[in-house]
């Protein structure tokens, strides 16, 4: 079984999404077996299909099913698709691409066998220093704030962000900056990490310096999770969700982060009794 995606395609322009996943091959990135063009209902229509590997559940769909019966993703499982989530993105910020689109939707799951693989590079792209980018990517629960302010220049550093806030969210069973609009959104995120200082702002967008934010004192991340949400794990989201972007910890040195050290046991193994997927085999992308 195979999931096409289907794309309107601009005859002007090469597609970016196709470009780059014909570049990318990594076992925590849904592969792209071929494609082929198609013409539509009107004169001139041409549509692009990826023809991508098949898999049945997203991290979204997983998430949902355990807050509908008040429940909270098991610790276990958190680990091991924020891991897997974690070498994806070593592996293409590696390469230069950011995927500017992190969420629990384009993260597809394999219940049986544990693995998860991202999708969606329709908003990817290979990011050059100096060249600008637009800030109006990115859904919206999971922008970073230098997107929010508006930032060109940004950097694979959002995707970090994104990634916690993903993470944050699985922990606590609901999204952690619920904003209804990018100011709603920087509002949700003061109240949590307190207002950026001035040296903050610079980093995230300098034309932002003068602007007039409440003064809000930063919450304790302890206070943000339930009681029982192991320490390590609190540590991890609030190395990932700095203001500062180059603050925000690597993709790679999550992965060696001490809340994944159950998933380096030889003996852990998926609740329903099958061994882990691959986690260690890295390459010099990893």
């Amino acid at each position: 079984m195979v999931a096409i995606k289907k794309v309107l395609q601009d005859k002007r322009f090469k597609n970016r999404e196709l470009q780059i996943m014909r570049r990318l091959e990594h076992c925590n990135i849904v592969k792209l077996k071929y494609f082929f063009y198609s013409s539509g209902d009107k004169k001139d229509e041409v549509y692009l299909n990826l023809v991508l590997e098949y898999i049945p559940e997203t991290v979204y769909k997983v998430a949902r099913h355990y807050s509908k019966s008040k429940q909270t993703i098991p610790i276990s499982f958190i680990k091991l698709y924020m891991y897997q989530l974690f070498r994806s993105l070593a592996y293409i910020h590696s390469l230069g691409i950011c995927h500017r689109d992190i969420k629990p939707q384009n993260l597809l799951l394999d219940p049986d066998t544990g693995v998860l693989k991202l999708c969606d590079f329709g908003s990817a792209k290979h990011l050059v220093k100096g060249e600008p980018n637009v800030s109006y990517i990115c859904s919206r629960y999971y922008r970073a704030p230098e997107l929010i302010f508006g930032a060109i220049d940004y950097t694979t550093k959002i995707d970090v962000w994104s990634a916690g806030c993903v993470l944050a969210e699985l922990l606590l069973g609901q999204p952690i900056f619920p904003g209804d609009s990018g100011v709603d959104q920087l509002v949700e995120i003061i109240k949590v990490l307190g207002t950026p200082t001035r040296e903050q702002i610079r980093e995230m967008n300098p034309n932002y310096t003068e602007f007039k934010f409440p003064q809000i004192k930063s919450h304790p991340w302890q206070q943000v999770f339930r009681a029982r949400t192991p320490p390590e794990a609190i540590e991890l989201v609030a190395r990932l969700l700095e203001y500062t972007p180059s603050s925000r910890i690597s993709p790679l040195q999550a992965c060696a982060h001490s809340f994944f050290n159950e998933l380096r046991e030889p003996i852990t193994r998926l609740p329903n009794g099958n061994e882990l997927p691959p986690l260690f085999n890295f390459t010099d992308h990893g």
